[in-house]
């Protein structure tokens, strides 16, 4: 059946007149998925029974609970949702205080293949939909005490662009969640003509992936500096202003020995001079079949405060989930492969 999670209000209002409703009907959906979070669409009690029957024999609300989650005592949670595909992706809830994020995916794996992210190793195994990307807000036990939404799980989110405008429209507007852009930031490293299209289209906050300022280097750890440089991409952010409510940060990985030295901090400030942005560092969680290592807290703190003096607001971030292992892709890679050697145990019996 067709979800009708993830539909505009115009798309609702089309469904509702194809099987002989009035177009306000659409509104009247709207509100009960995007406002009432409904689960069934038995429960839209204001639209007839007769109708309702209707919608249930060709639509579904399109929401699925999550399949698996991890718990760290620091009160991050992972869950593993399933896709209308048939494959897993990850999202993982993240409080802190009074403040509530949740990294969500927009693909099931990715194709950057990024040298220290454990989705990259995966492949790319398709793009999620609007409806599976909001159902990972939807369908946490979590949703009523987010505030804020990443799109940093996994996957580029630019490589879905579609999908992801369509999820943040539902979010920010009148008629779907009602968020302010600002509750939401979508991350990239930066794809030709897509982070334009982004910037040109959306008011959502802007995160790019930088993780060094050297381009060659940059390339070893992210091949996607082949197709758009950060040299690139900075100018074009140049053309975008970020001095209001609309922010811009980079994401920065430290590692030790490699990106950690004041040659780089002093490249950064070269490469983001007269960009109103800030920097995020970000400890390494290690993933297998990588020699990579995070960098030590003093040389963390080094570059924090070198940028810092330098004009960049930088901040180190927190590490979350450690102990549920929360970097993206290790709980979805474990899943598929437990479920390739389920399938390979039933071949291998029904050949004996």
């Amino acid at each position: 059946m067709t979800p009708l999670l993830g539909m505009t209000l115009a798309e609702l209002k089309s469904v509702a007149q194809a099987i002989g409703m009035p177009s306000f009907a659409g509104g009247q959906m709207a509100k009960w998925i995007y406002v009432n979070h409904v689960r069934d669409i038995s429960e839209m009690t204001n639209i007839s029974k007769a109708n309702r029957e209707k919608l249930s024999g060709l639509y579904c609300i399109g929401a699925m609970p999550p399949l698996d989650a991890q718990y760290s005592v620091d009160g991050t949670i992972k869950y593993l949702f399933p896709t209308a595909s048939g494959k897993y992706v990850e999202t993982v809830f993240i409080p802190d205080g009074e403040r509530a994020t949740l990294c969500v995916s927009s693909q099931v794996g990715c194709k950057m293949n990024c040298l220290f992210c454990q989705t990259g190793k995966q492949g790319f195994e398709g793009s999620l939909t609007a409806a599976d990307i909001l159902n990972q807000i939807y369908s946490i036990p979590e949703a009523d005490r987010l505030t804020n939404i990443v799109f940093m799980g996994q996957g580029e989110p630019m490589d879905n662009l579609d999908n992801v405008l369509r999820a943040t429209e539902v979010l920010t507007s009148d008629w779907g969640y009602a968020w302010s852009p600002r509750r939401i930031t979508v991350s990239s490293v930066g794809i030709r003509n897509k982070l334009k299209r982004f910037l040109d289209e959306s008011e959502c906050h802007v995160a790019i992936s930088l993780h060094s300022p050297i381009p060659g280097q940059r390339e070893m750890l992210m091949p996607a500096q082949r197709g758009m440089g950060i040299e690139e991409i900075v100018s074009l952010l140049h053309q975008y202003d970020f001095s209001h409510q609309r922010r811009l940060s980079f994401e920065y990985i430290v590692f030790d020995g490699l990106n950690d030295s004041m040659t780089h901090a002093r490249e950064i400030v070269r490469l983001l001079r007269g960009l109103d942005c800030r920097i995020n560092l970000i400890r390494f969680h290690h993933i297998p079949d990588v020699p990579l290592r995070t960098s030590d807290e003093k040389r963390m703190e080094a570059l924090r405060d070198y940028l810092t003096n330098h004009g960049i607001f930088t901040t180190i971030r927190a590490s979350r989930g450690q102990d549920i292992l929360a970097a993206c892709g290790l709980l979805s890679t474990s899943r598929k492969l437990s479920r390739s050697s389920a399938r390979e145990e039933g071949q291998s019996q029904r050949i004996e």
